[in-house]
């Protein structure tokens, strides 16, 4: 086997094992409503208005630089199942529930449904998706998609956050306290993880077997403390798509999607702000969703 093939595939065993610990015009929204500062269009309060610039969290992976951030709308909670319903007509969650984040959708899949959702309110499409050819960008050895998705960058419509976008809004942005997890030094009060996302508390170490009889699930969002923006959730739940690709020393770029946050899954550590993690863009599971973002 070549050095290439190897490392695809220790790197594919490491995010399993990443993954096993680690009919409507419009959508309705309940509350009040702002204005987006861009054409006037009314943003609903489930979108919150992130102020850029540089990091004042200490603890992020861009601290200490001079990396800024341009201001951006985010989901104030994961994409519900119920939303989700609404846009896509079918819902492939383990969990069911309308206010349970949605689960076991796709890199591409969260990319169609901001299209869609953006089309359904009278917004521009982020995404220019062609699914006729494959991805020359696109490395991967277990996609069988890669579709080529490029951005409209003046478009008004949703859109996956970028990591950089993800990670900002969950250190807090401009309001950081510099918190290991997104909004609290204590995991349980800010997130729904392995330990707490089941019938029981579940102490020592990580375990696939306790997980699984304590019956661990999905949690209704923004149930747990919320940041210093007011964002729910990005610790814990579900993982979160971005749009990146992910890439360091290890892994080349166009192998696997970024995915932030951690979620009832996997082990604690995965809620830290600072973690980065990776999966296939046409992969599934139970632990993953995503949340939405905007341009402001």
């Amino acid at each position: 086997m070549s050095k290439k093939k190897t490392l695809v595939c220790a790197v594919f065993v490491l995010v399993a094992a990443a993954v096993a610990v680690g009919g409507c015009s419009s959508v309705q929204v309940s509350g009040a409503e702002q204005t987006d500062r861009t054409g006037g269009k009314l943003l609903s309060d489930q979108m919150v208005l992130v102020e850029g610039g540089t990091f004042k969290h200490k603890r992020s992976n861009y601290s200490g630089g001079e990396v800024a951030v341009q201001d951006f709308y985010i989901g104030k909670y994961e994409v519900t199942q119920k939303e989700w319903t609404a846009v896509m007509g079918s819902n492939p969650s383990k969990f069911r529930g309308d206010n349970l984040p949605v689960d076991s959708v796709s890199w591409y899949e969260a990319i169609e449904y901001c299209n869609r959702r953006s089309l359904m309110e009278g917004l521009e499409p982020y995404y220019n998706i062609d699914k006729s050819q494959a991805d020359p960008d696109n490395k991967s050895e277990i996609d069988p998609l890669k579709w080529i998705v490029t951005i409209n960058e003046g478009a008004n419509g949703y859109r996956l956050p970028t990591e950089l976008e993800w990670e900002y809004a969950a250190s807090g942005g401009q309001k950081s306290k510099g918190y290991k997890y997104s909004g609290g030094n204590k995991p349980d009060d800010v997130s729904w993880n392995w330990r707490n996302a089941g019938n029981r508390y579940l102490k020592g170490g990580w375990s696939w077997q306790s997980i699984e009889n304590n019956e661990n699930r999905t949690r209704p969002v923004g149930t747990k403390k919320a940041n210093e923006l007011g964002l729910y959730d990005m610790s814990g739940n579900v993982r979160e798509w971005c749009w990146d690709w992910y890439e360091d020393q290890m892994v080349e770029s166009g192998m696997f999607r970024v995915v932030r946050g951690g979620g009832w899954l996997g082990d604690v550590h995965t809620l830290e702000i600072k973690f980065r993690g990776m999966f296939d863009a046409s992969g599934v599971g139970p632990d993953q969703g995503f949340r939405v973002a905007r341009n402001a």
